[in-house]
């Protein structure tokens, strides 16, 4: 018998595969149904939480730079001020990676909007800073680069065009040494500075007073909430949504007050213009510096701007040094202007009397020295007193003060008068030349006590040469102590504080760093007298001094650019022009009144009386006179 058997249930199997399809058909509603609620809370309940949040991650915080201070003279006339400017910045975090970041600079090349030798330099400050700052790449862009970036805009992302404020100096180079002025911040700069303190601030004081008084002038920014879009560009749409935007203002830099006055620092440049060379005026009773010219300069609108490193190499080889303040940083040997200090020091020590008379032939030996130093007066000045010595310049009388004082006298009466030493000016930058000692040539010498001075070394520093070197600073500070009858005063340039959004200036004290009370008033008198007759007839600058109407007492001198042998002699007309002498003069007036001291240098100018006392002579004029007249 055959047993039937049944392989397979049809309607079991359809009974389980219905039971899943319905088992997975619910789970697939649960989880529509899970999604859907997701997408309801998301866009039905939290629908203004999400877009205010949306809105939020559009918003940028951008900096807004404080105005930088203005730098006024003594009569109101602004030095340096700012004005609109347009300049290209990027943000890194918009550009992207280093490879963007590179062919977005390699782009800017090729459009010529920076110097392909700039490339590197842009990319460090770029990469010095923050990914989310405004990083400036060129400053005050004018028409034609404007023009050219906007042409090829839509090709960059993070890279923009905005309105700064940008230092101006109206003057140009006029004043630049003494002004200063302020040039892109550096990497070496973002290493001293707070970088928050200057978020947004592309530019920093390099020189000068802009330098010396940085934390004063710049201030302290402020910042503003901005939306952008996708590229990081402003829109200016709002929607319903779209969250408050902050903004607090920056404060601006203080205003200085200086005590440069423009018709003195006028007249100066205008006199040394085309010669190398420095002039410094002073207020003999307060130290207040009412010029300070040094030629040749430079514009310092260039350095606001941006120098390529081509143009500031430029500069920097240029064989008459425009960056460097000669009347801060030239030491040179003074000359003869150092005599009425020597014949002060005589009267005080007791070596010499206004009335003791020396004989000039023309020549001086030191006592058992077979060695000649000559007088520049050939034929010799014949016998002269200490009054008639300074009128003349006589050096041979002045070798027997030498002689008579030594050097260590000299030293320490020379001191009193700030020569050797720094003037304690308030900008950066001064040398503080060199009055010489027996302990300073020992020290710098190392040599025994019995082989450190030679008695000739004395004679040289008696005319101020040898080893003695002065600015034209020292030497204004100088005769403004004789001006003033022995009250010195710190040189300085700014005289006041004004804070922003004050009309009230806050005035800073002066006083008396020093006062010589051991000259006696006969001394000074002497001094005067002496100083007067320079600039009489007859006296080594009466040429430049004719026809006064107020009285000018100074002295000229001239310093040789290199030593002459014994044998040698001096010749001009076989001399190339940066060999031959330096000239100077040191003066005060009115004689009878002191207000201004003035010390003049002209590198290779030859003679005092005809090359650096007419300069002074327009200094004075324009000063004293519109007074007079007043």
């Amino acid at each position: 018998m055959v047993r039937r058997v049944r392989i397979k249930d049809h309607w079991a199997e359809q009974r389980i595969f219905t039971l899943r399809g319905v088992i997975a058909a619910g789970l697939m509603a649960a989880l529509l149904l899970t999604v859907a609620g997701r997408l309801f809370y998301l866009q039905v309940l939290k629908y203004e939480y999400y877009a205010e949040l949306s809105q939020g991650n559009r918003v940028r915080t951008d900096p807004i730079p404080p105005s930088r201070g203005l730098i006024i003279d003594r009569r109101g006339v602004v030095l340096a001020e700012n004005l609109p400017a347009y300049q290209l910045e990027l943000v890194r975090e918009q550009v992207g990676d280093n490879a963007a970041l590179d062919a977005t600079l390699a782009h800017l090349a090729a459009i010529g909007m920076i110097e392909p030798d700039e490339v590197a330099g842009v990319r460090r400050t770029i990469l010095s800073h923050h990914v989310y700052e405004s990083v400036p790449i060129k400053l005050q862009l004018d028409d034609e680069e404007m023009a050219r970036f906007a042409v090829h805009r839509h090709e960059f992302t993070g890279v923009d065009i905005r309105t700064r404020l940008s230092r101006h100096y109206p003057f140009g180079p006029m004043a630049v040494h003494a002004v200063g002025y302020v040039g892109a911040i550096s990497e070496q700069d973002l290493k001293r500075i707070d970088p928050a303190a200057y978020a947004g601030t592309s530019l920093i004081g390099k020189l000068g007073i802009e330098g010396a008084y940085e934390n004063q002038l710049h201030g302290t920014p402020g910042y503003r909430e901005v939306l952008v879009n996708a590229a990081g560009r402003p829109v200016d749409k709002q929607g319903a949504y779209t969250p408050k935007l902050e903004v607090r203002q920056p404060v601006a830099g203080a205003d200085l007050m200086v005590s440069i006055d423009m018709r003195i620092q006028r007249a100066a440049e205008e006199a040394l213009a085309g010669k190398r060379g420095a002039a410094v005026a002073i207020d003999p009773k307060t130290g207040d510096v009412l010029a300070l010219a040094s030629t040749p300069g430079f514009d310092p609108n260039a350095f606001a701007r941006g120098l390529t490193a081509r143009q500031y190499d430029a500069l920097q080889n240029d064989i008459d040094k425009p960056l460097i303040d000669r009347a801060l940083r030239g030491a040179y040997p003074p000359g003869s202007t150092v005599k009425p200090f020597y014949a002060l020091a005589a009267l005080k020590y007791g070596v010499m009397t206004p009335e003791t008379a020396i004989f000039c032939p023309g020549h001086f030996n030191l006592p058992g020295s077979a060695h000649v130093f000559r007088c520049w007066q050939k034929r010799g000045h014949g016998s002269v007193s200490m009054r008639r010595a300074i009128e003349q310049s006589c050096d041979v009388y002045f070798y027997n003060v030498a002689n008579r004082l030594g050097i260590d006298r000299m030293h320490d009466f020379m001191s009193l008068f700030g020569f050797g030493e720094d003037t304690g000016i308030d900008i950066p930058g001064e040398k503080p030349g060199l009055m010489p000692s027996t302990e300073w040539k020992r020290h710098a010498y190392k040599r025994a006590a019995e082989q450190v001075w030679y008695p000739g070394e004395t004679i040289s520093v008696g005319i101020g040469q040898g080893y003695m070197l002065a600015t034209p600073l020292q030497l204004a500070h100088a005769v403004a102590g004789i001006a003033s009858r022995g009250h010195m005063f710190k040189p300085r340039l700014v005289t006041g504080i004004r804070p922003a959004g004050s009309n009230v200036v806050n005035r800073l004290p002066t006083e008396p760093e020093a006062t010589l009370t051991e000259v006696s008033e006969a001394d000074w008198n002497v001094i005067y007298d002496g100083m007067e007759a320079v600039t009489s007839p007859g006296g080594t600058a009466a040429a430049a001094m004719a026809g006064s109407t107020y009285k000018i007492a100074g002295k000229t001198g001239s310093a040789q650019v290199f030593s002459l042998g014994q044998n040698q002699k001096y010749n001009e007309k076989e001399l190339s022009e940066r060999m031959l002498d330096h000239a100077l003069f040191i003066s005060f007036a009115p004689a009878d009144n002191p207000k201004l001291a003035i010390a003049v240098f002209v590198e290779n100018g030859k003679h005092g009386g005809s090359a650096a006392a007419p300069i002074a002579r327009k200094m004075f004029d324009a000063f004293l006179l519109p007074e007079k007249s007043s």
